[in-house]
């Protein structure tokens, strides 16, 4: 894109400052009237950048558009770290003033400095950011094996994340933390999760993980139906093959939103949004105490930023984004629960109900026959001990109606 059609120009800058830059970026910044940046980038610049220096406030986000209207019509230019378009400023920019009111000028990231320090294969390497996210979305990528970076929100990160993996049961997993990349004063810091006793060090670091689980923990696999051990439950729970079979009648899909409607332990929301980290859920749930559970169950299983509504359905729906799906899996007799829940979906939405009782039985029924859709009898059974021999015991069967909105 030609930069003098752009209203703002994005400058993307390594450690290494100035020195790294092409001569384009140069340029663009020399000619800026206006340069927008955090203290450190901005102390980057050497004087022949005459522009107003303008510092981000904290939080940023929300004064990005406030900020922009300010200097307006003036030749802009702000500085990012590494590539503004990954996990960077570009992507609140072009929300803001559209992509085609930017010229950006992207610079090797941290990521692409580690993967090259670690001989690590980018395509086969997990990211995550902590950058102004909880530590618990990290959960979610721990499995045997697997090589992940996660981008540091400061100097506090590296023990957070040792932290983390310990009490996930990955204490055995090798640490690196990679300080000041494609700078002078670059540093490798290694150890591992259970040993991690360092203090902080330079605040612009990544975090390189080698994930080992100890043979104790327990595993947890990206399918749904996780095993029932891994939540904290007071008995209102989906059991795990339950569980599965819901999971696959919703059939989540990258950035849809789920309403867990009777969150109890909030086994099917979280589920939901292990299946894509673009996945998002509200589970709604009455009891307070329930509602705090869910709250903790998601941190631990890597999806923290699930929303918990506490409220009774159908008045806590109110004003909720509306859904791509909708699970019932309480409070199904209670009064116009199902009618609102069917009016928030849009066409091609799809509703998931579970029950247990003939009373909730009757009603899916009665859906069933005005609306369509599939029916089906869940029956479960497990082998336990009887004296000294083996028998089954059977489970509640589960009557479930998954349905399509057609209209």
């Amino acid at each position: 894109m030609n930069e003098t059609a752009a209203a703002v120009s994005v400058v993307g800058i390594g450690a290494d400052g100035w020195a790294g830059l092409p001569d384009v970026a140069r340029e663009v910044l020399r000619a800026a009237e206006v340069l927008v940046g955090g203290e450190r980038q901005l102390a980057l610049l050497p004087g022949e950048c005459a522009g107003q220096r303008v510092t981000w406030p904290s939080p940023l986000r929300p004064a990005v558009p406030g900020l922009l209207a300010a200097h307006a019509g003036r030749r802009t230019a702000v500085l990012a770290s590494g590539d503004p378009m990954f996990y960077g400023i570009g992507r609140a920019l072009g929300e803001v003033l559209g992509a085609g009111a930017l010229h950006v000028l992207p610079h090797p990231s941290s990521v692409s400095y580690a993967a090259a320090r670690l001989g690590w294969p980018l395509e086969d390497v997990e990211v995550v950011t902590l950058v102004g996210r909880p530590a618990g979305n990290l959960a979610a990528a721990l499995h045997e094996g697997r090589r992940i970076l996660v981008l540091s929100a400061g100097a506090a990160t590296p023990a957070e994340v040792a932290g983390l993996l310990r009490e996930q049961g990955f204490g055995p997993s090798r640490m690196r933390v990679l300080e000041q990349l494609g700078g002078e004063s670059e540093l490798v810091r290694e150890g591992t999760a259970e040993s991690w006793s360092r203090a902080p060090g330079d605040p612009l670091n990544v975090v390189a993980v080698e994930c080992r689980r100890a043979p104790d923990a327990l595993r947890l696999a990206l399918t749904p139906g996780l095993p029932d051990d891994a939540y904290e439950h007071d008995g209102q729970l989906t059991k795990r093959p339950v569980r599965a079979a819901t999971l696959a009648a919703l059939a989540p899909a990258p950035g849809e939103l789920l309403w867990d409607v009777g969150g109890g332990s909030g086994s099917v929301a979280i589920e939901w949004m292990r299946a894509h980290r673009s996945c998002r859920a509200v589970a709604v749930e009455r009891d307070p105490a329930r509602a705090e559970r869910i709250g903790r169950n998601a941190a631990s299983l890597g999806v923290p930023t699930l929303r918990v509504v506490r409220g009774e359905a159908p008045g806590a729906l109110a004003g909720l984004p509306a859904p791509d799906a909708v699970f019932v899996g309480g409070g199904l007799t209670a009064p116009g629960v199902l009618d609102a829940c069917w009016a928030a979906l849009p066409q091609g939405g799809r509703l998931v109900a579970n029950a247990v009782t003939l009373e909730s039985e009757s009603l899916l029924a009665d859906w069933y026959r005005r609306h369509g859709g599939e029916l089906l009898r869940l029956a479960t059974a497990h082998a336990s001990p009887v004296g000294g021999f083996t028998s089954w015991r059977q489970a509640m069967p589960v009557t479930q109606w998954a349905v399509t909105k057609t209209h």
